[in-house]
């Protein structure tokens, strides 16, 4: 087995490359399960929010505007009820193009940036040949709604947030989804989750100046890591593969996340 170097080594960015595309599925025939769980909760009076299509006009704002083209990452946002995730007093915000407050100084990351995120995590080639995500590592919970949508890529998932009141709340929240392969941990995301290393997707929901080298080391050889870093003054989304000797950067969107912190609150 090849030993990778300690300090990872990143070459010049290159230049984005296209959102994958994958096999059509039908958004409606996917979205049912959803619709099920959402009708064991609450009714959200008078807003239409549980209906489907709903959701569906969501995605298709995501292909139409920001050129989302990965079918099975749609059809999961087609599916899963965003609205169950945010304040109630914010619910018909929920499908807008927008972040929203969570509590506790966190957001829910807008649709957009999610589905960039995640579609991005598609574009290996082993993702492609997998058709789904492999083993997957997400950085911040908040209050569950990513890890419900990666939950429906990845045969595995295993998602840490370091705030107990949001890990509460989102261990709540993901009770009643029908999928078994989704874990959280309640601990300190910059160490990563070394039992379950390495990880075939990372992903991280906070910024920092430098990738912790916590997860490069966790992140297997073929893998991809995508989270924001600052860049001068601002922040912008970084994606790193892992090859046999070298992990390799490249800068893509500007985005604005909230700072990555250490320890557990």
């Amino acid at each position: 087995m090849t030993t990778a170097p300690r300090r990872p080594r990143f070459p010049a960015a290159a230049s984005p490359a296209p959102a994958p595309t994958q096999r059509p599925q039908r958004l409606v025939r996917e979205s049912r399960e959803a619709d099920e769980h959402a009708r064991r909760q609450p009714p959200t009076t008078g807003l239409g929010l549980d209906s489907e299509q709903v959701r569906v006009r969501m995605v298709d704002r995501l292909r139409r505007d920001e050129g989302i083209s990965c079918e099975p990452l749609l059809a999961a946002m087609a599916a899963v009820p965003r609205h169950r995730f945010v304040d109630p007093a914010l619910a018909t915000q929920a499908y807008e193009d927008t972040a929203l407050p969570i509590g506790h100084g966190q957001t829910i990351s807008s649709p957009s940036v999610v589905a960039i995120m995640i579609a991005r995590l598609f574009g290996t080639d082993a993702a492609q040949r997998r058709g789904n995500l492999g083993r997957t590592l997400e950085i911040g919970t908040g209050c569950g709604y990513q890890a419900a949508l990666l939950a429906r890529l990845a045969p595995s998932v295993i998602s840490i947030e370091r705030l107990r009141p949001l890990y509460d709340k989102a261990r709540d929240l993901l009770a009643g989804l029908p999928r078994s392969n989704l874990r959280l941990v309640y601990g300190d995301g910059r160490l990563g989750h070394p039992p379950n290393a390495p990880y075939d997707s990372i992903i991280a929901a906070a910024g920092g100046d430098e990738l912790p080298q916590a997860w490069l080391d966790q992140l297997a050889v073929g893998g991809r890591l995508i989270a924001p870093v600052t860049a001068g003054r601002a922040q912008a989304l970084v994606v790193v593969d892992r090859t046999p000797t070298e992990w390799r950067r490249e800068l893509h969107e500007a985005v604005m996340f909230v700072p990555l912190r250490s320890g557990t609150a």
